[in-house]
């Protein structure tokens, strides 16, 4: 069955090429920072990160949906989105971009714990047929060393790895080192829970074991 990310995000891609899926690639057309604050404007509040994480997957999935109808009318299979976000004491964390402010992240996140929300939404697209979703959130919790010193922390940031993803760490590169434990699914650290993914895979009546490309042994 085909499988298509809606998603660029290197991680994700090699997240499920690592179980066994070798999806197609398509960049959802989507105004993240303007899709929240349209929401929160009409609602009059501010979007919990379960719920921003949610919101902004299933948008992406769903503009890929559109696209693959315009542009391939006859696929068949399923479109995957996700998004993620980091909690730290409260406070959410994206990407840091700047040094500094990764530096500053770092130093106040060792010896303590935070929130990685993961939003994930499923559509199943065939030809002929109205698409259908199934979505879901998913949650680990990641300790961080309490003896990193300031000296690896500037050494990490150097490197530019945390200045690209939210919470400004990873768990399965370089950063992974600096991190005692995860709570939860591990993948959802990465950018995406594969137990999430197959419990809503599915949930819309397809195998998980159908989604993988690589060669079956006897």
């Amino acid at each position: 069955m085909r499988v298509c990310l809606a998603s660029t995000s290197p991680a994700r891609l090699m997240l499920l090429r690592q179980a066994g899926i070798e999806p197609a690639t398509r960049a959802p057309e989507v105004d993240e920072e303007a899709v929240v604050a349209a929401l929160e404007a009409a609602e009059g509040r501010v979007l919990p990160p379960e719920e921003h994480v949610l919101v902004l997957a299933r948008r992406k999935a769903a503009d890929v949906v559109a696209t693959l109808a315009r542009d391939e009318p006859d696929f068949d299979g399923i479109v995957i989105g996700g998004d993620s976000m980091f909690a730290f004491d409260g406070e959410v964390l994206g990407k840091p971009l700047r040094p500094a402010v990764a530096t500053e992240r770092w130093e106040r996140m060792r010896g303590g714990t935070g929130i990685l929300h993961s939003g994930h939404s499923v559509f199943r697209v065939r030809p002929g047929a109205d698409p259908r979703e199934a979505h879901a959130v998913a949650e680990a919790a990641v300790t961080f060393a309490d003896d990193i010193s300031s000296d690896e922390i500037a050494a990490y940031v150097a490197t530019g790895e945390p200045l690209q993803v939210a919470g400004a760490f990873t768990v399965d590169s370089l950063g992974g080192a600096f991190i005692t434990r995860v709570e939860g699914d591990p993948s959802t650290v990465v950018g995406m829970s594969l137990s999430t993914l197959r419990l809503l895979v599915r949930e819309l009546d397809v195998a998980w074991t159908d989604l993988w490309s690589r060669p079956r042994t006897a």
